[in-house]
């Protein structure tokens, strides 16, 4: 297979990359983490009046019709630039799960507002730390009324609305809650990376209104892990060779012993393991995205969800290594607080637990490649 963006989705990537230059630098990405933000909100706005947001929400829902290639640029250059925006859990998440099981009247209400940025959503899946498993949800709906708690909720804290994982008489479902219901409490939670806010939810009677078919929250959910699982592999493929490129502009520019610091055998290893680690995981981000593609022309290729997981394997396993060894390759000054290096261990660290943890994905990775086999 030979895959490459077309010309007007690198035009597409630059522009997004000139704007998240000039509005999220270093240093400003800095002044989120040092504050009481919860994000970027002046970013979220030129974000969302450019049409990021709206990338794959049709037309007649106020979006600009396009396709996952698009909003894969778009998120390898948000991970890039460690944008501290709510753009993955409203986009690639909420947003996702309205397209893949709303009604009409769900769409008609929430697309051209999450086009907008009007609305901001999220998904509340996990009640605990491990391994997700649709069978040990306390989160229940009974009566109208969804009772339980999610934690931690990725921009749960400043979501308008939160498309939850619930228990219910047909065995499980998803439903969309509002998080302004009073019958709800949110609690921020303090994380390795504050740029990107978490949330514990506490539901006690809070109304719900069902999204696709009851019964059919797992299958549902499935579907939007193994897209959302592709579109994070290009954020923390665009976080991996920033770091790359930060260690290596440092390492040219310092000297040691009268001679460039790149120069040494020690450090042009750590390079080579680094580049290797973030071709492979570019590599099976664009099989992911290709076979997202396909399944955006009707035709679900078997790869995907094959190709989802591993994507997701490759990609936090490189984003990890060019963050450690970036902090490495700057020696003892990669440790301190002036350094940017920690802005991109912090998100690393934070993105390789968003869908489930890397265990849970190795393991996930086997299982479809034995099932792989099987079919084959």
């Amino acid at each position: 297979m030979d895959f490459e963006f077309s010309e007007d989705q690198k035009l597409i990537q630059e522009q997004v990359r000139t704007v998240l230059s000039e509005q999220s630098s270093p240093e400003q990405v800095r002044t989120i983490l040092d504050s009481d933000q919860a994000f970027h909100t002046s970013l979220w706005q030129q974000a969302t009046e450019l049409g990021w947001a709206a990338t794959r929400i049709p037309e007649e829902y106020g979006g600009l019709g396009w396709g996952y290639l698009e909003l894969a640029v778009i998120a390898e250059e948000l991970g890039r630039s460690l944008a501290p925006i709510p753009f993955s859990s409203s986009v690639y998440l909420a947003t996702e799960a309205i397209l893949l099981a709303g009604s009409d009247e769900q769409k008609q209400h929430y697309l051209p507002k999450l086009a907008s940025g009007e609305l901001i959503g999220c998904l509340a899946m996990s009640e605990q730390q491990g391994a997700f498993s649709s069978q040990d949800l306390a989160t229940r709906f009974a009566d109208g009324k969804l009772s339980g708690v999610k934690i931690p909720v990725a921009d749960g804290d400043v979501a308008d609305f939160a498309v939850v994982v619930a228990t219910d008489a047909q065995g499980g479902s998803l439903y969309i809650v509002e998080l302004d219901d009073n019958n709800l409490e949110r609690q921020p939670l303090k994380t390795i990376d504050p740029t990107r806010s978490q949330a514990r939810l506490d539901f006690q009677g809070a109304n719900a209104t069902l999204l696709g078919s009851a019964g059919q929250g797992q299958p549902l959910l499935d579907q939007l892990i193994d897209i959302a699982a592709v579109l994070f592999a290009f954020e923390q493929v665009g976080g991996a060779q920033a770091a790359l490129d930060m260690g290596i502009e440092y390492t040219k520019n310092r000297y040691a012993f009268g001679r460039q610091v790149a120069s040494f055998q020690a450090i042009k290893h750590k390079f080579a393991d680094m580049f290797t680690a973030l071709e492979l995981a570019r590599s099976n981000a664009y099989y992911g995205a290709w076979a997202l593609s396909c399944r955006e022309q009707g035709s679900v290729p078997a790869e995907l969800p094959l190709a989802a997981a591993t994507a997701r394997v490759s990609a936090t396993d490189a984003f990890y290594l060019c963050s450690k060894e970036n902090i490495q390759a700057h020696g003892g000054m990669g440790f301190t607080w002036e350094f940017n290096c920690h802005l991109y261990y912090r998100r690393a660290q934070l993105l390789s637990l968003n869908l489930g943890g890397q265990a849970e994905w190795k393991n996930l990775l086997v299982d479809r490649l034995l099932a792989s086999e099987v079919a084959a």
